[in-house]
């Protein structure tokens, strides 16, 4: 499929900027994840550099435009639109979604609102500021969502990834601890009902001939909880791709991500994550718009386990960014 779409931006292939860095708690992995895609690049002969998102890179996208940039920059400066929106002022053309679509998907509460109006399964879930948290009562805040949503819980960062400041919590008494760390990494707070299940996430691509959802990979995380060690930790994880899921229920996942990137309005790719519970139902948990792209990241293990090469899917998502540069000058 990757061949498919090689030849939409013209003969010659595009001048490639990986973005990678930033200033986020991310900073290591995005810069694993902007070399990862670097290497993919140049595998297919594709021209291409790497740049921190710093003080240097408007003059230098001034300076020499590439003909299209991947964002391989996670936390907020890759997902809040942000970083997007600086590359739309400089006409800059970029894989993945627009700037309005990477800002409501990278606000979890507000993601899931919209995933719930169109009826896409989320668990459901109340949002904290900490500022609210505090002028109420923590006590009693605490008690009320503990009646509202029940036992088990999650609890993680509105806005985040990588699984920074995200706890299960299995007993009242320790919320409070779990609320503290989850401020650490945000000023909002998003507690949500636990669903027991199988991790899964589902990547979605589209390499000119609409989205497609990859084989889902299954997270099983050594201690339970795929938090930032577990991810990016060797030997604390074991990952099955695709999962072990039965057909109907492998179906039934890749559908309702698929629904989730397209209710979200995103473009050439993104991750969700999901739980399947115990009756084979997907509950979708979040969306990522710029998955990571390291030796343990789950886009890639996707594309594996899907018979695609890397470089080559990378190389169709660029090529198609180049080409929109020309249909908006």
């Amino acid at each position: 499929m990757g061949t498919s779409a090689a030849g939409t931006a013209g003969h010659s292939d595009p001048r490639i900027l990986v973005l990678a860095g930033g200033l986020s708690y991310e900073r290591d992995v995005s810069l694993r994840s902007g070399r990862r895609v670097l290497d993919a690049l140049r595998s297919v002969g594709i021209e291409a550099e790497i740049r921190d998102a710093d003080v240097a890179l408007l003059p230098a996208l001034q300076a020499d435009p590439p003909d299209a940039a991947v964002i391989a920059l996670h936390g907020a400066t890759g997902e809040d639109g942000s970083l997007r929106g600086v590359l739309d002022l400089c006409r800059v053309p970029y894989v993945g979604c627009d700037a309005q679509a990477a800002r409501v998907a990278w606000d979890k509460p507000s993601a899931k609102a919209v995933l719930r109006e169109v009826g896409i399964p989320t668990p459901d879930w109340v949002a904290l500021p900490h500022d609210r948290f505090s002028e109420l009562g923590a006590v009693a805040v605490l008690d009320r969502i503990v009646d509202r949503l029940g036992l088990p819980l999650m609890v993680k960062p509105a806005q985040g990834g990588s699984g920074l400041g995200a706890a299960v919590v299995r007993e009242a008494s320790a919320l409070p601890a779990a609320m503290v760390g989850c401020f650490a990494y945000g000023s909002t707070a998003l507690v949500e009902r636990y669903v027991s299940g199988m991790d899964v996430a589902v990547s979605v691509i589209d390499l000119g001939e609409g989205p497609q959802a990859l084989p889902a990979v299954e997270i099983v995380p050594r201690n339970g909880v795929y938090d930032y060690a577990a991810r990016y930790t060797a030997g604390l994880t074991t990952w099955h791709s695709p999962a072990r899921l039965t057909p109907e229920v492998a179906a039934e996942v890749a559908r309702v991500a698929l629904a989730a990137h397209t209710a979200l309005g995103l473009r050439d790719l993104s991750r969700v994550d999901l739980i399947v519970d115990a009756a084979g139902r997907p509950h979708v948990l979040e969306v990522n718009v710029s998955p990571g792209m390291t030796e343990t990241s789950l886009l890639p293990l996707a594309v594996q386990a899907a018979g695609l090469d890397l470089g080559r899917v990378l190389g169709a998502m660029v090529r198609r960014a180049a080409a929109r540069s020309t249909a908006v000058a």
